[in-house]
């Protein structure tokens, strides 16, 4: 053992935090020997080594990795490296199993606890903890909550308690749950171990919400890892389904290989277009939360095993999915918030191979998003927010400035770019970007001919053509279009200005709006397209200055 892991090791046991002030040279050096003797991994990904740094020395951590990014290494790994019980709180039975059985062909001790178990199963969980030192326990929140844990987990040395998907914990979150709420009792009944709360995508507020939820103490935020290289992120305005129905075509000609996920907003959506493309094409399933358990787990599996290649779901599929080779995913109906849209393309391209992520986006989503928020039971500030989070969406579907950038400004990574050069505003010409010609454009989708292995049929009746409008909506003229390019730049100087992305400021739309019409004063500017309250106060007077200065 090195001689800079014992000066850390007993830092650590006099309360002394050493972190960040030597440099452990051995130690980083021991790390990467675990890293590589038990996973086989020769080094760690952006963020990962910070991390589980910061758990070594008894810090809470709030961690922000995107999926694919690794985060499951950030709690496996100190069980190993510090020969110790750790506990991960996770919501899924099926992630669990998956997670245990790649633990255990590593050679590391690991077992879960669900409801799915027999007595002599669960025993036999308990039996095997007690046998090793290194231990890494999978469980579900609702089992913390029983009383006879309560008592194991506060008679047991345990070095890290992990709680995944911690977004569930915050009422702001896009996927709040109760019995997430009530995990503030670790800290109860341990308040020395650290924990360690992970998600893959979460804004400041849900971050600090999470935070006083778990009642974490100086939690060190770590926010890493959302910039995706191998996705190409396109945003397609459609008018309609049938005009939908023509661009996923076109993404299905383009993407012969590996397999697809197509999301939509209801449970009829998926059953419908999996019917649609079912006609069209093999290997078509759907996936929704009204399928009894039994169907999706199968579902699931035939997907996994590759006996399904097109998936049309809802959001209830997506946590836990880890297919390596998805290189579409297409949203065929927009979602609530950009929270579950980067989750959700975040199942393209796990391999690091080039992938494509379609947003199919029209009025009409919104629609159907409003609908849900209206129809909830949630407290007003909790419908409020949501609010903002759809309109947030739409702006960033409206946008016209680079697709990842605006993504890591909008998470806070600590990465930034100005251009990522593979999304549909930085290069659209690329031949990533699903692309449709004006002729194609005007046909039914039933008369397309797909170079696939089983071709698209002709339909014998096509529907009399409708005819193509400019899915921006907005015609400029040449002195409109120079002040929509300088109202584009004040945009951009006043996103970098609040450390914001600027479709947080204004959306494409909105500038067109302004363009075409030059308002000249408050009271003008309140009629203006994507102007509500918030924003007239808070860019109002700024808006008009830059506005008379273009004259």
């Amino acid at each position: 053992m090195s001689w800079d892991y014992n000066i850390w090791i007993f830092a650590r046991g006099l309360g002394i935090d050493l972190h960040g002030k030597v440099e452990l040279g051995g130690f980083s050096t021991m790390l990467e020997t675990t890293l590589k003797s038990t996973f086989g991994l020769s080094e760690f990904r952006k963020g990962q080594q910070e991390i589980i740094r910061a758990i070594l020395d008894r810090k809470d951590v709030l961690a922000v990795l995107p999926t694919g990014g690794g985060k499951s290494l950030c709690y496996q790994f100190p069980a190993v490296y510090l020969k110790q019980l750790v506990v991960v709180i996770s919501p899924l039975i099926a992630l669990m199993k998956d997670q245990v059985n790649a633990l255990k062909r590593l050679g590391v001790p690991a077992g879960a606890l669900h409801s799915g178990q027999s007595e002599d199963e669960k025993r036999m969980v308990f039996y095997e903890m007690n046998q090793e030192k290194s231990f890494v326990l999978y469980l579900s929140p609702e089992r913390v909550q029983k009383d006879g844990f309560k008592k194991w987990i506060a008679s047991r040395q345990i070095a890290l308690f992990a709680i995944d998907e911690a977004h569930c914990v915050s009422q702001w979150g896009h996927d709040f749950r109760e019995e997430y709420a009530e995990l503030k009792v670790l800290k109860l009944l341990k308040p020395e171990v650290p924990i360690l709360a992970l998600t893959a995508s979460a804004t400041p507020t849900v971050l600090n919400d999470v935070a006083k939820n778990l009642q974490l103490v100086d939690p060190q935020r770590m926010v890493h890892g959302f910039y995706r290289p191998n996705l190409f992120y396109q945003v397609q305005g459609v008018e309609d389904d049938e005009e939908k129905r023509r661009w996923l075509l076109q993404a299905l000609s383009q993407n012969l290989s590996g397999r697809v996920i197509i999301y939509c907003g209801t449970r009829k959506m998926t059953e419908e277009l999996c019917l649609y493309l079912s006609a069209e094409f093999d290997q078509v399933g759907y996936y929704h939360a009204g399928l009894s358990p039994e169907v999706r787990t199968a579902t699931q599996d035939q997907y996994s095993r590759g006996d399904l290649r097109i998936l049309v779901a809802t959001n209830a599929f997506g946590m836990g999915i880890d297919q390596p080779d998805v290189r579409l995913v297409v949203h065929f109906q927009m979602p609530a918030n950009i929270d579950s849209l980067y989750q959700e393309m975040g199942r393209a391209g796990r391999d690091g191979e080039p992938s494509t992520c379609l947003l199919l986006y029209s009025k009409k989503d919104k629609g159907l998003q409003s609908f849900f928020i209206q129809s909830s039971k949630a407290k007003k500030a909790i419908k409020d927010l949501r609010w903002r989070n759809l309109d947030a969406l739409v702006s960033y579907s409206e946008g016209g400035e680079c697709r990842q950038s605006e993504i890591l400004t909008y998470y806070r990574d600590s990465q930034r770019i100005g251009q990522c050069g593979h999304c549909d505003v930085c290069d659209p010409d690329s031949e990533r970007k699903i692309s449709l010609s004006v002729e194609n454009l005007k046909r039914n989708p039933r008369d397309f001919e797909i170079a696939a292995p089983t071709k698209l049929r002709k339909s014998k009746s096509c529907k009399k053509e409708k005819a193509v409008k400019d899915p921006k909506g907005e015609m400029l003229n040449p002195e409109q279009e120079i002040l929509f390019q300088q109202l584009r730049k004040w945009r951009k100087a006043k996103a970098t200005e609040l450390d914001q992305p600027a479709f947080v400021v204004f959306s494409d739309q909105t500038l067109r709006a302004l363009a075409k019409t030059n308002p000249r004063s408050i009271e003008e500017l309140k009629g203006v397209y994507g102007i509500g309250p918030g924003k007239l106060e808070r860019f109002g007077w700024d808006l008009l200055a830059e506005l008379k200065a273009a004259d």
